[in-house]
């Protein structure tokens, strides 16, 4: 046992002083905190340029029909033709033209003139204003009452609850859940593929140099298979929580230096957008109540999402696919002599990973049904599809029997992983096969 600690505590130096390490720990939580920070600081910010469009409405009826916000505003121009603006354009400060033909509402179509492209909200803005100006127009024309159609119009709000083992009820969002299933299963996706592979170069790098000789006098190949594998897997966790803690850390930093002075004003702009995608109007024809109760929901669809569970389950589903997988990265890396052998060995590796991600997209939409079940179950995909289902509610023995079937798989690879090992890392020169595999396998200590 002493052996096989100094194995993975070699392993784990010497991985964790390399540049690419270093570099990686790095650049991943910059890389990440820049995808949670970046979109948002471009929500607040937006586009701030003092837009001013002119319109020439040859209808003369829709004086009035487009509204004014902080950065577009509308200025009809009467008495005007289009080419007459179209030379003075670039003299009059405008930002577009836009031009109402008198057929238009038999055409259903206006020109929106400008010398740069228009934006797609400058477009959509002036889209819907129309499109509802309209719509009063032909319910006027069938005798629709304007009054009684604002009255039967309806925003219905779909909130979800979720009922506790003790009958209490709690907000509840499979959009979060979603994502965060997709998330912890991805990387646990990825993880198993990245030091996995490191696992496997490691073992041929070894043999090639002929250093695992030197090594197999003083430890049994089985002692240095595994000071490998759990060596490397050391190196991941370590980068991850790493990762983990610099991201929240660069997070948190930014928000201290971007919101500043500024914060209440952000802060009210998100809020803005919050409420707009949620109800479809406007801060000023939203009650305070609701904006209290849109943060309610979102606080409260947190709260529902398991996150201790989460966090157990993503650290021994991530150590249990990876032992199992880096165990027969370790056995093909010590069966070949290069990289361009290791290809007919690694499909059977690689397919059931790749089957296990087509799952879990399924799995979200249906963490319940059979194919996500036994999916979640089987050793082999259930460290990515498992992931996935838990944030939407798991029973107890479920978990219990892919935990458990899990540990027993990774101890038979061990063991399979073992007899490859101890036969493949001093054979050299030798195209192997699976029917050399297998005879491998079966011989006797």
């Amino acid at each position: 046992m002493n052996k096989i600690g100094l194995i993975i505590r070699r392993e784990f130096l010497s991985r964790v002083k390399k540049k690419s390490f270093i570099i990686m720990t790095i650049l991943a939580p910059i890389l990440f905190a820049g995808l949670m920070i970046v979109p948002g600081l471009m929500a607040t910010m937006g586009d701030k340029e003092e837009k001013v469009i002119a319109v020439i409405d040859e209808t003369n009826i829709l004086d009035g029909v487009f509204h004014n916000d902080d950065h577009l505003s509308f200025e009809y121009i009467d008495n005007s033709s289009l080419g007459d603006i179209k030379d003075s354009f670039k003299e009059s400060g405008y930002y577009a033209i836009l031009f109402i033909p008198t057929n238009i509402l038999t055409v259903e179509r206006v020109q929106l003139y400008s010398d740069k492209q228009t934006t797609i909200g400058v477009n959509t803005h002036i889209s819907s204003d129309l499109n509802r100006f309209f719509e009063k127009i032909r319910l006027q024309q069938e005798n629709v009452p304007i009054d009684i159609l604002e009255r039967v119009k309806s925003n219905v709000k779909v909130e979800t609850k979720q009922w506790t083992s003790t009958g209490e009820e709690k907000s509840s969002s499979a959009g979060l859940a979603s994502g965060i299933g997709y998330g912890a299963g991805f990387l646990i996706y990825f993880f198993i593929f990245m030091y996995g592979a490191q696992v496997m170069r490691g073992v041929m790098e070894e043999k090639s140099s002929r250093i695992v000789e030197v090594i197999v006098s003083s430890v049994k190949p089985f002692q240095l298979m595994m000071g490998k594998v759990v060596g490397v897997a050391l190196v991941g966790l370590t980068q991850f929580l790493l990762w983990i803690i610099l991201t929240l850390v660069l997070i948190m930093g930014a928000q201290m230096l971007l919101v500043g002075d500024s914060g209440s004003s952000s802060s009210q702009e998100i809020a803005q957008s919050v409420m707009e995608s949620r109800t479809g109007g406007t801060m000023q024809e939203l009650d305070i109540s609701e904006l209290e109760q849109v943060f309610q929901d979102i606080s409260g669809a947190i709260e529902s999402v398991p996150v201790g569970l989460l966090i157990g389950s993503f650290l021994f589903f991530f150590l249990g696919g990876y032992l199992l997988y880096a165990s027969l990265f370790a056995a093909i890396g010590s069966a070949v002599d290069n990289e361009t052998d290791t290809q007919q060995f690694m499909l059977p590796i690689t397919i059931p990973l790749i089957l296990g991600i087509f799952v879990m997209i399924n799995a979200m939409q249906a963490p319940h049904a059979p194919l996500a079940f036994w999916f979640s179950i089987i050793p082999l995909t259930s460290p990515i599809v498992m992931m996935v289902r838990i944030p939407f509610g798991v029973p107890a023995w479920e978990l219990a029997l892919s935990a458990s079937l899990l540990i027993l798989c990774f101890l038979g690879t061990i063991w399979l992983a073992g007899k490859i090992y101890r036969t493949g890392i001093l054979m050299y020169g030798k195209k192997v096969n699976y029917a050399e595999l297998w005879k491998w396998i079966r011989y006797k200590n």
